[in-house]
């Protein structure tokens, strides 16, 4: 898996997008996007709950996250019930200093 760079200040777009067995999208009953930080907090994000959770699209849903700090940054999509699935992911954010 590549991991993606961003500089400290961007705002990244993380997206969960979910399919049925055939490939068509479908919506969850329940998703969740769990952000970590380099120093090891982490932040979850309900949709219909947290207004930070977005959904785009049939089964598309996304959440953007302010980058604060450099280092590893981990995020984790879970959707329950109907589409029930899981991804996770990382980026790397780098203090962009001149």
């Amino acid at each position: 898996m590549a991991i993606s760079n961003y500089d400290v200040g961007d705002l990244v777009r993380v997206t969960g997008t979910l399919t049925d067995a055939d490939g068509t999208a479908t919506d969850a009953t329940q998703i969740t996007f769990k952000i970590k930080t380099p120093a090891g907090t982490t932040t979850s994000y309900v949709y219909g709950a947290d207004a930070e959770v977005v959904k785009s699209a049939t089964g598309i849903y996304y959440t953007d996250v302010s980058v604060t700090s450099p280092g590893h940054w981990h995020y984790r999509v879970i959707s329950t019930g109907t589409g029930q699935a899981a991804a996770d992911g990382v980026f790397f954010a780098r203090t962009n200093e001149f």
